[in-house]
């Protein structure tokens, strides 16, 4: 294979194939993070080698060009040595690219449900129910995949090559406001403010001490406990909606992520007045 003049061959950058070019890009990148004063030793423990071999390695980076030497302890990268890094940097970026852009998005593969029997191969028709995909065997309206994988009705399915939009609604959230202990808590909390919604949603979620008090004092028990800023959001944009109690102090984490996937919401205050 034919190198070019900065040492990569013509499938991609030499620090992927050449163990010592990996090892010189590394001391490289560490000398321009930390000269002038360079320690050897803070180089070898940041990427795994000795002193001794970041110390050859920089005898001959210093007789290369690729590094200047001022006095014991003193290096700085030459201009050489920055153009060995950007090439290689350049030829990493591409590389990467590729195999995001044409390996690993060709292969991108999903899970649904299968809600017939589906054969490998075979175009599937794609849907959202109750915050799961769905593949329906055959090719119908809206969204379709490929399947990678055979599947029962009712067992998961691999599906891949997707093709058109998958139409469904986004889920809202209703944040109800529990006060800390301090003002009150579950004992101030009015329950039928909790009684009266919790069937108008899917799921119901409660965030914190307070709040889980709250819920089981109006005789009700969450879906979800554990992780709720980020299960409250996936289960909205999956298209459910949810009832999120949380404690006061915690609605706002809640309500940024929501307002940032913008996933519509609104705040409760379940405080009796």
């Amino acid at each position: 294979m034919a190198e070019n003049a900065n040492g990569a061959g013509s499938g991609g950058s030499s620090v992927l194939k050449n163990k010592r070019d990996a090892t010189r890009y590394q001391i490289l990148v560490q000398i321009a993070e930390r000269q002038p004063a360079v320690s050897q030793q803070e180089i070898a423990d940041a990427i795994g080698i000795t002193a001794q071999a970041v110390s050859d390695y920089l005898q001959d980076l210093v007789k290369q060009g690729f590094v200047r030497k001022h006095g014991r302890g003193r290096y700085e990268v030459s201009k050489e040595g920055v153009d060995w890094l950007i090439s290689q940097t350049d030829e990493l970026r591409g590389f990467i690219e590729h195999v995001s852009e044409s390996v690993i998005g060709q292969v991108e593969i999903e899970t649904a449900l299968a809600t017939g029997v589906i054969e490998e191969g075979e175009t599937v028709t794609l849907s959202m129910h109750g915050g799961v995909l769905r593949a329906t065997p055959g090719e119908g309206e809206g969204a379709t995949a490929v399947a990678v994988t055979d599947a029962e009705e009712g067992r998961d399915v691999g599906i891949t090559e997707f093709k058109g939009v998958l139409d469904y609604e986004l889920g809202s959230v209703t944040a109800v406001s529990v006060p800390t202990v301090e003002n009150g808590g579950s004992a101030a909390v009015d329950l039928t403010t909790l009684v009266d919604r919790v069937e108008a949603h899917d799921l119901l979620a409660a965030a914190g001490t307070e709040a889980l008090a709250a819920v089981r004092a109006a005789e009700l028990e969450p879906d979800v406990r554990f992780g709720t800023p980020l299960a409250v959001q996936e289960a909205a944009t999956k298209g459910l909606d949810v009832l999120l109690v949380a404690v006061a102090d915690r609605v706002s984490a809640h309500t940024d992520e929501l307002h940032e996937q913008n996933i519509g919401y609104e705040v409760i205050d379940a405080a009796e007045e």
